[in-house]
């Protein structure tokens, strides 16, 4: 018995030994076999450096890969408590909202700051691949690869995941005195630096964007500003095509309020001849922020989340949501059998809520539903009763 006692209570001092040693000051357990090596390097996860492999992982047996103690983000979570409800508000960056922390992040060392798996410039272009990396005149601080002079990597109340409303933040570098010099005779307090310059870079000088304006290439201010405040109405007298447009049932016409125009399309410079502020999904996303968190938080979507423009007409239509079309023949241009065998639709077929005519969008919504098939409710029995009743 007074064996016994001796043994466990060696045991335990090893136990204690191991827990409370620090890194490099003794041998873990777990490095015996675990090659001590390729754990350390010049940046080190704080666990590790305090030789505690066992915050993170069971030593024995585990439900989750790696023997972890919980999955990911828990696991993070448990030590970095603030973050697991800060990360959660506003705008929050793709990887995070899916508790992806290892994709950006290494979980024991690193050569980068802040555990990173890569340096920052590698990492965020290793997703946004669309981004161009090469200009002729490029913004300091995106040649030195260092996105995180703008933006945030978790989470931000903008949409661009900016630290701060783009004014804001150019001025945080460029004074406004200096600003003000740069724009000589500008009839008003400069502001709204975006609307003429690019923030990454630009084949022209100042960053400005690209394509231009042709009454702001020309120098021809008055063609637009002659009687002070611009109207929609502005645009239209060169822009007739688009009247028609935005005479239909449906419009992103906004009569009287304000120029409807320039919420989407910038009117001095762009990165496209469309002049649009941004790409054509950050152009959507500026009104219709929740459309996209219901695609990023549903478990079925549509696939082409960001190519609105092909369900959508983007200045007005006669159908609802502004498709282009109905509900059938949008569809069809991507599921072409699905006219030839399915639930009937049509003009001759009526919702009996409605009185519509049946169509895709009367039981699918494509902008993202819990139930599969993007059904808007369970195909099980739910649906069905909206119109079957029984």
């Amino acid at each position: 018995m007074k064996k016994n006692r001796l043994f466990i209570s060696a045991f335990l001092s090893v136990i204690a030994v191991l827990i409370t040693c620090k890194y490099g000051e003794c041998e873990s357990t777990c490095f015996t076999c675990h090659e001590k090596a390729a754990f350390e390097g010049p940046v080190i996860h704080r666990p590790l450096f305090a030789d505690q492999c066992n915050a993170c992982h069971n030593p024995h047996v585990a439900k989750h890969k790696g023997l972890l103690q919980k999955q990911q983000p828990e696991i993070c979570f448990s030590c970095h408590t603030d973050e697991s409800t800060s990360f959660t508000s506003g705008i929050v960056h793709k990887p995070v909202s899916e508790g992806k922390c290892l994709s950006c992040h290494s979980p024991h060392t690193s050569n980068t700051k802040g555990l990173l798996i890569k340096k920052a410039t590698d990492l965020c272009f290793s997703c946004h691949e669309s981004i161009s990396t090469e200009y002729k005149y490029s913004h300091q601080p995106f040649k030195k690869g260092d996105c995180s002079a703008c933006h945030e990597p978790h989470n931000s109340e903008n949409m661009l995941l900016l630290k701060n409303e783009s004014d804001d933040l150019c001025v945080k570098c460029h004074t406004k005195s200096s600003v003000k010099s740069a724009h000589r005779n500008f009839p008003s307090e400069v502001r709204n630096c975006l609307s003429c310059h690019h923030p990454h870079g630009s084949s022209r000088k100042a960053l400005v964007r690209n394509e231009l304006h042709q009454p702001y290439e020309d120098k021809e201010c008055d063609t637009c500003h002659a009687e002070g405040k611009i109207s929609s109405q502005t645009c239209l007298e060169c822009h007739e095509e688009i009247t028609e447009q935005f005479q239909k049932t449906h419009s992103h016409m906004l009569y009287g309020r304000q120029n409807s125009c320039a919420i989407c399309h910038s009117p001095h410079a762009g990165n496209t001849t469309k002049l649009l502020r941004g790409n054509l999904a950050g152009a959507c996303r500026s009104c219709h922020e929740y459309t996209f968190q219901r695609h990023t938080e549903k478990l079925y979507t549509h696939n082409q989340v960001g190519e609105c423009h092909k369900c959508h007409a983007l200045h007005g239509a006669d159908s609802p949501a502004m498709l282009a079309g109905d509900g059938n023949t949008i569809c069809e241009q991507c599921h072409a059998t699905q006219g030839q065998f399915t639930h009937p639709i049509g003009d001759k077929v009526l919702d009996p809520r409605t009185k519509m005519p049946m169509s895709c969008v009367t039981c699918h919504d494509p902008k993202g539903t819990d139930y599969k098939y993007q059904l808007k409710l369970s195909g099980q029995k739910a649906l069905c009763v909206q119109c079957h009743h029984y």
